[in-house]
């Protein structure tokens, strides 16, 4: 009866070493209130300087998703006060962003895509921490000044499915150009979500209602859904304009419910005006040429693989989400692993053994490993069965692949004249089924197969013993 309408608001840490507007360090985890200078307290007379790497990066992502580079753009003060904002005032753009326009896809399961609209990308600083214990509230300014890319998108999604998509989208992109490490722990990747519903069929946009600042996809999901069901209730027991009113929400992980945080402004209520302390921002040509140079992203990534090594697209999409991914799987071709073995081996194995926080980069077994499993299975040397042992045993224990293969004894044995003498010595312990199985109780070939996988304590060519039992039983 109802769909969602979902637009999101996304701040990016760029990952300048220094702030946007003064020298102080960007480094997180450092105490309270040590990375901080004049301009970050606001003091007196303190004037901002713009860093220019931040502006660089900014291009890098225009360019990246089709976007107007502004040659010249402006820096407003957006007028509110919070206790972590010490200059009453947060600088950011407004009517002339850097970045304008745009456009990224999004891939589903059947492989088909959507286009999502980007509106604008502008540059802003972050404001300070309020860190609360009990009825007490501290300041830590040390985030003040970061260098942040506010990332505005159409409300083109429809579902929180197509929400994440866009974001993980979103966010390996922001990988692949090196601009942020975007860790959602530290806050360098958060969102705001702005939603609302109508009928389907109505193309009116209704009142939306914002999810301020999440930085996880799963809270994202379910801040999203409980949202989408608290406005079709109002919606369906008529109390819609008394419930859903334009507002600023928190969800609760902990209840899974959004609560009301306070009411939301409107741009005339920042009264925006152009920054007197610092002059619009022109771009030279040669920042704009060196802003197209950008690296290989995930989606002309996914074609070159599938054209290349003739994966499945949606393997090839889930190989492509994340830079780190994408680098692993590269460097276990390169390590002479086949395509189709090291899609399976990354996607579903290894990713399946990182546990507690562990991910692709901290991952003990490296692609080297990794790629030598594959190779080690491809020449029969072990098989499906024992890799995943050898592959347990990585995850614990810094060896190389071939030493543990000896150490557990899981080299498997392709070696005929072995193989026949156990076979030889199964059929003639089981001479009643060898005569059932040829008076067409063809199900007894399995029995075979198993007695001689258990006599060799899993360690014979499955491929090998097969054949030569048909060989035997057949002569």
């Amino acid at each position: 009866m109802f769909e969602m309408v979902i637009g999101l608001e996304v701040h990016i840490q760029l990952n300048t070493k220094t702030k946007i507007f003064c020298s102080c360090a960007t480094s997180f985890g450092e105490a309270p209130n040590t990375n901080v200078c004049p301009v970050c307290l606001a003091l007196p007379g303190a004037l901002p300087v713009l860093n220019v790497e931040a502006v660089k990066k900014a291009i890098f992502f225009g360019n990246s998703v089709n976007a107007m580079v502004h040659k010249k753009s402006i820096f407003n003060r957006k007028n509110y006060f919070y206790p972590d904002l010490p200059k009453g005032y947060q600088i950011s753009q407004f009517e002339i962003p850097i970045v304008e326009g745009g456009e990224l896809y999004i891939d589903f399961e059947d492989g088909s895509s959507k286009k999502i609209g980007i509106t604008r990308a502008h540059l802003e600083e972050d404001a300070g921490k309020s860190i609360h214990h009990g009825d007490v509230s501290h300041v830590d300014l040390n985030r003040a000044g970061t260098p942040l890319l506010e990332i505005v998108s159409e409300p083109d999604m429809r579902s929180a499915q197509e929400a994440i998509l866009y974001l993980k989208k979103l966010h390996a992109i922001v990988r692949y150009l090196d601009i942020s490490d975007a860790n959602m722990q530290e806050g360098s990747f958060r969102c705001d979500v702005n939603i609302s519903i109508r009928p389907k069929g109505d193309e009116k946009l209704y009142t939306r209602v914002e999810i301020k600042n999440m930085n996880s996809f799963r809270f994202i999901q379910k801040a999203i859904e409980y949202e989408f069901e608290r406005q079709c209730d109002a919606w369906e027991d008529d109390i819609y304009d008394d419930e859903v009113y334009q507002e600023t929400r928190l969800f609760n992980t902990l209840t899974g419910e959004t609560k009301s945080m306070r009411g939301k402004e409107d741009s005339a209520e920042y009264r925006y005006f152009p920054d007197p302390d610092l002059l619009p921002v022109i771009l030279t040509d040669t920042m704009m040429e060196e802003g197209k140079k950008i690296p290989e992203l995930p989606d002309e990534k996914k074609a070159r693989l599938i054209e290349k090594h003739g994966i499945k697209s949606y393997d090839a999409a889930v190989i492509t989400s994340s830079a780190d991914m994408a680098h692993y799987f590269e460097a276990m071709i390169s390590e002479g692993a086949s395509a189709k073995n090291a899609v399976s081996w990354l996607t579903v194995e290894l990713q399946g053994r990182l546990k507690g926080g562990m991910t692709i980069t901290t991952s003990p077994v490296d692609a080297v490993k990794l790629a030598t499993v594959v190779k080690r299975i491809e020449d029969n040397s072990i098989s499906g069965k024992a890799a995943k042992e050898v592959l347990d045993y990585l995850m614990e224990h810094d060896k190389e692949v071939d030493v543990v293969i000896e150490e557990l004894g899981l080299k498997q044995v392709s070696d005929e004249g072995a193989l026949l003498s156990m076979i030889d010595e199964i059929l003639n312990a089981n001479e009643d089924k060898v005569e059932q199985y040829r008076s067409g109780k063809d199900k007894l070939f399995g029995f075979f197969v198993g007695q001689v996988m258990k006599a060799s304590k899993g360690t014979a060519n499955p491929g090998l013993v097969n054949k030569l039992i048909k060989e035997k039983l057949s002569s």
